[in-house]
């Protein structure tokens, strides 16, 4: 088993926490927190060890879980790495893109194993349809939330949509042309909404809106390509696929034909594809475990955590514009 220490104790690293240790792959030894009172609470409620300081805990590890605020996954990760740990970092992987492309390269350098946790990659009903997706040639996401304070210190770019470009990226083989975006800030000094449209070279485009100021929930990614339509929807965990197909020459009376002007029929068929329950933090924290054991490249590399916040960045920069 792997030995794993987190590094911050909030509400996402108690989650981290709490699985790591049901986690058979895993041998957790312990977490740091710079709060002692928060340390101590965590601690004395669920009786995990807590260290005193960082370099105690990276000194007790061989993979350092970075659940911090992003503005210190640079260091945490630095620090970790340099003395030969495996990093799990959550998105996104760090505050800007110089300091994500020394982490890879360091990581390089060090031989150890980096994973991001976009953990959207792990939703049950985004894994049930990705091997359908082929060549998608426009997308359509939208990522919105009810307002909570927690998550305000970051743009919603980098706090919501950031998830979305990093699935349209996984989907879409071809390097990024052109980003468009604006966004608005209603009571964060950053922008509490945003609209993005990136272009690919191959003349794919994706249209994406996050929001964190909505009346409800919704996080809904829409996939076109040719001959199908695919929908995941991430919050409640259901697929479709909507696929056309040359009609048969003698179709059942019931099937849904659509004939265009050259007269070429197609036949539509619909399919919700079984969407299997996950823990999807668990899979992922488990996959970076197969990716150590293994030595195989993680499935959320270092390498696309940065290009998935390099989008995000130009998409940023567009709002000074």
């Amino acid at each position: 088993m792997l030995k794993a220490g987190v590094l911050g104790a909030g509400h996402l690293g108690k989650i981290h926490l709490k699985l790591l240790q049901q986690s058979g792959r895993y041998d957790l030894v312990g977490f740091y927190d710079p709060s002692k009172e928060n340390a101590q609470k965590v601690s004395k409620e669920f009786g995990y060890h807590s260290f005193d300081s960082i370099e105690e805990l990276i000194n007790s590890v061989d993979v350092v879980d970075i659940v911090t605020p992003t503005l210190s996954h640079f260091e945490c990760a630095k620090m970790a790495i340099e003395n030969g740990c495996h990093v799990f970092i959550e998105k996104p992987i760090t505050n800007t893109v110089l300091e994500a492309e020394a982490i890879r390269t360091l990581a390089s350098q060090k031989h150890v194993r980096g994973q991001v946790g976009h953990v959207e990659r792990f939703n049950p009903a985004f894994t049930a349809v990705k091997d359908m997706i082929g060549e998608p040639m426009f997308i359509e996401s939208h990522r919105l939330a009810e307002f909570n304070p927690r998550g305000t210190d970051v743009p919603v770019v980098l706090d919501l949509m950031i998830h979305d470009i990093d699935i349209i990226l996984s989907v879409v083989k071809s390097p990024v042309k052109n980003v468009h975006a604006s966004g608005v800030s209603v009571i964060s000094d950053t922008p509490d909404i945003a609209n993005a449209r990136i272009e690919f070279e191959n003349g794919c485009v994706a249209n994406l809106t996050a929001s964190r100021i909505s009346m409800k929930n919704m996080r809904k990614s829409r996939f076109f390509q040719r001959d199908a339509y695919i929908s995941v929807d991430f919050l409640d965990k259901k697929s479709e696929v909507v696929r056309m197909k040359d009609a048969p020459e003698s179709p059942d009376e019931f099937a849904m034909i659509l004939q265009n002007a050259e007269g070429v029929k197609k036949q539509i068929y619909f399919d919700n594809p079984e969407v299997t329950p996950n823990n999807a933090i668990l899979d992922e924290l488990e996959s970076f475990a197969d990716a150590i054991e293994n030595d195989t490249t993680p499935i959320v590399s270092l390498e696309q955590g940065t290009n998935a916040l390099r989008v995000a960045q130009q998409i940023i920069d567009c709002f000074d514009e």
